[in-house]
């Protein structure tokens, strides 16, 4: 069953708390964020509670633009990724596995935007992961 998680506003997001809250892929969920914060990436994380989704969401930015947002869940952590239809183009011509570029193709927009959301709990699908945050950050 999938229950998000990270839904208290008064208990902010930490190592501890993640350790708790994620079990057995807590060490995706590390191995994830050290590759992003790494010099390699650059990428930038930051925790906020929104009060419309009653969950922590971690935003994960390159300077001022959002790459990807994470949320947590049950048996996942799950990353939305959002393209206009000019950015949207290449992702069929990524080497990434070919449920995400179905994910892509079949989602409905939002607004001018249309997501690709990817599920990860094992580290084997970090690296189509890492394939679409530098696509996103413009650095493919």
């Amino acid at each position: 069953m999938e229950n998000q998680r990270l839904t208290d506003p008064e208990i902010t997001p930490s190592e501890d708390v993640f350790k708790q809250e994620f079990g057995a892929w807590y060490p995706v969920f590390r191995e994830f964020i050290s590759t992003i914060e790494s010099d390699d990436y650059q990428l930038s994380t930051e925790w906020r509670y929104y009060k419309d989704g009653k969950a922590w969401l971690c935003k994960v930015c390159s300077r001022k633009k959002t790459v990807v947002w994470l949320s947590a869940w049950s048996d996942y952590f799950e990353l939305g990724f959002y393209f206009t239809e000019k950015t949207g183009v290449g992702i069929r011509d990524l080497d990434i596995d070919e449920s995400l570029k179905e994910n892509y193709a079949s989602g409905k927009s939002v607004g001018r935007l249309k997501p690709l959301v990817a599920r990860l709990n094992s580290k084997t699908q970090l690296a189509d992961v890492y394939t679409l945050l530098k696509y996103k950050a413009g650095k493919l």
